[in-house]
């Protein structure tokens, strides 16, 4: 099928879906007419059905808020489960006061002043279980029976706010056929005693009727629980166990009254409803079609122009023609901003576009420059057949805060340093710049490793604003003799491998990082390298180079990925002496370094030495483990290595 006719029978489609749709006038008109027929009808019939299930919702609701205001005064206090449980274990020797009248002074009044005497910084409502688990009896009894007359005051007063014919608190076993009353509600003037129909006093106990033994399993499965006994509606939330027994908040509601209250609210309000529905049927139609429809149209019909054209100033004369003071005249106004807005937008991606691909640019350009400033020509002085070097810097952005550096400070010595500069990005390759280059000026006088990086410091402190800082290892190789002077300014362990050894971590003196302040020194340490030893440093992006699983690589992996070199090369010394020329030339066109590879002969072939080991191969061992180890996770951190191989002093 063409793209002409696919458009074709697209258009088609739509037509047909358009005639079929009808005005949202009708529908809602249609919609109000079924709305009252079906509400008169139901009301009118339905009333003398949902009078039941009305008054059993209203007093649900009702109990579960009367329940609620007698949990929260019995939690207000911090000890309530101690007096619970001190209740019901002491019910028939506790002197309790019930409905006390506090005017006419009360018992209660000189037991709360014995406790203020015998406790003058305890308040009663502040008591925890803690505190009354360690004082005398007499005292828990004192606080008991005068937290148990201010708790009945306060459920009689929640009664008659509520309304409730009986309120009550009681425990039960797992059968629930039998109550213990912990506490009950009275109105003013009734009697208390263990007889049906008064208000129970602490202790009574009462075998249940089948209909509240039923509410109260139900309370235990479900929390709460409603049910119907002849008369009157009980109500039980189960609040947990205490003592091995269920306990129960439980309230009684006497149902004539409600219903006839109700009967009569639901006659009026169904004959009210019907009139007012019709007269706000019509009122509702006519503003719907006023202040709804028509703007809608109109704003709809422009959101399809501005679709069509992306002419948003038209779009916006029009949408000013709706006044219908409503959501409606705010969405006209919310559609001509946003498609003022989607032009900006419009206009902002695309010098966006041409901003990023500036700085993409500029970036570009910044690494290229950065990557000049390093030393990128290996071997670095052919001439020298004393040592062989290679260094890399891989940064984890578009520029880095890593660097390294090497030179010939005269014949015999030569000077070589790695640092790693706080933070990362443009910052630190600015600051990394400033750095490599004071230490290479400073490196130029001759002298120590110790005396560079504190004049080096100086600098740098002097002007350290954002202050940031460096971490340096730098060292002086003494070619004729093969001895290393070195200082470090924080930076991560070196890793020197002697003659027929194994790499190690050289646990060197730390001093602290350049710039983070003035007046620092930093001590010089001497190492010795024979022919057939190599040097390796590195910054922390290294042995700190995470996988998904957000573990380390680690000091030991890197230390292993080093020794594997030992018996590769020993390998490459017996299977590829006839092409050692060969692979000299190779290495010189192709820019690794090979000063050192011509001295092979004097390690002897023992495995470990660095006869065969050309540093550039070194660093690919431990570049090749690192990416093995981390796989598709994205690097945090710059990543530079340098790697030195010392064959001795040049034959004469």
């Amino acid at each position: 099928m063409s793209e002409e006719s696919q458009i074709l029978e697209k258009q088609e489609k739509k037509q047909k879906k358009n005639a079929e749709k009808t005005s949202i006038i009708q529908q809602v008109a249609i919609l109000f007419i079924i709305a009252i027929t079906i509400t008169a009808s139901i009301t009118y019939a339905g009333q003398k059905r949902s009078v039941d299930a009305y008054v059993r919702s209203q007093t649900e609701n009702l109990a579960q808020d009367t329940a609620q205001q007698v949990i929260l005064a019995l939690k207000s206090y911090p000890a309530y489960e101690w007096l619970l449980r001190y209740w019901h274990d002491h019910s028939d020797t506790m002197n309790v006061e019930y409905d006390v009248d506090y005017r006419n002074g009360a018992a209660t009044r000189t037991k709360c002043s014995l406790w203020e005497k015998n406790h003058p910084n305890n308040p009663l409502q502040y008591v925890t279980t803690a505190e009354l688990s360690v004082m005398p009896a007499e005292d828990q009894k004192l606080f008991a029976e005068i937290m148990y007359t201010w708790l009945i005051t306060r459920i009689n007063q929640i009664k008659a706010s509520f309304d409730v014919d009986f309120l009550f608190c009681v425990l039960t076993d797992e059968t629930c056929r039998e109550q213990f009353f912990l506490f009950s509600a009275a109105e003013k003037g009734a009697t208390r005693s263990t007889t049906y129909g008064d208000a129970f006093i602490l202790g009574t106990q009462r075998e249940v009727s089948d209909s509240q033994q039923e509410a109260m399993l139900g309370a235990i499965e479900n929390e709460r629980m409603l049910a119907d006994a002849g008369s009157y509606v009980d109500y039980y939330v189960h609040m947990g166990k205490l003592s091995g027994k269920d306990l129960f908040i439980g309230l009684t509601y006497g149902k004539e009254d409600l219903f006839n209250r109700i009967n009569a609210q639901t006659r009026n309000e169904t004959l009210r409803s019907v009139l007012y529905q019709a007269i706000l049927v019509v009122l509702a139609l006519f503003m719907l079609l006023t202040y709804v429809l028509r703007p809608l149209r109109t704003v709809q019909q422009n959101i399809r122009l501005y679709k069509n054209t992306k002419d948003s100033r038209t779009v916006a004369g029009n949408l000013e023609q709706i006044h219908s003071h409503n959501e409606i005249e705010e969405l006209a106004e919310d559609v001509t901003d946003l498609t003022q807005e989607i032009d900006e937008y419009t206009k902002r991606i695309a010098s966006i576009t041409k901003e990023k691909e500036r700085i993409g640019t500029e970036l570009h350009l910044a690494r290229r420059i950065q990557k000049s400033a390093l030393p990128s020509v290996f071997p670095p002085f052919p001439e020298h057949k004393e040592f062989d070097i290679y260094a890399t810097m891989q940064p984890a952005r578009e520029v880095g805060g890593d660097f390294f550096d090497f030179q010939m400070i005269d014949d015999d010595h030569l000077f070589l340093t790695i640092a790693d500069v706080s933070g990362k990005g443009i910052p630190a390759a600015l600051f990394m710049m400033i750095t490599k280059t004071m230490l290479a000026n400073v490196a130029k006088y001759g002298r120590t490793p110790a005396e560079i990086l504190q004049r080096t410091n100086e600098a740098i402190c002097a002007n350290n604003k954002e202050e940031m800082f460096v971490t340096v290892w730098l060292g002086i190789l003494e070619l004729s003799t093969g001895k290393l002077t070195a200082a470090n300014a924080g930076h991560e362990y070196p890793v020197i491998r002697h003659k027929g050894g194994r790499f190690e971590v050289l646990k060197d003196k730390h001093g602290i990082v350049l710039g983070a302040m003035e007046g620092l020194t930093y001590s010089d340490y001497e190492i010795t390298l024979e022919p057939g030893a190599c040097l390796f440093v590195y910054t922390d992006g290294i042995p700190e180079a995470t996988n998904g699983d957000n573990t380390l690589f680690g000091m030991e992996r890197m230390v292993e990925a080093l020794n594997s070199m030992g018996n590769e090369s020993h390998a490459t010394r017996n299977n590829g002496t006839e092409n050692s020329e060969a692979e000299n030339v190779s290495a010189e066109n192709n820019g690794s370094g090979s000063a050192g590879t011509e001295n092979a002969d004097t390690d002897n072939g023992d495995p470990g030495s660095s006869g065969a080991d050309k540093p550039e191969d070194v660093l690919d061992a431990v570049r090749t483990a690192v990416e093995a180890f981390v796989q598709d996770a994205p690097q945090f951190d710059d990543m530079t290595m340098m790697c030195l191989t010392y064959a001795g002093p040049e034959k004469k």
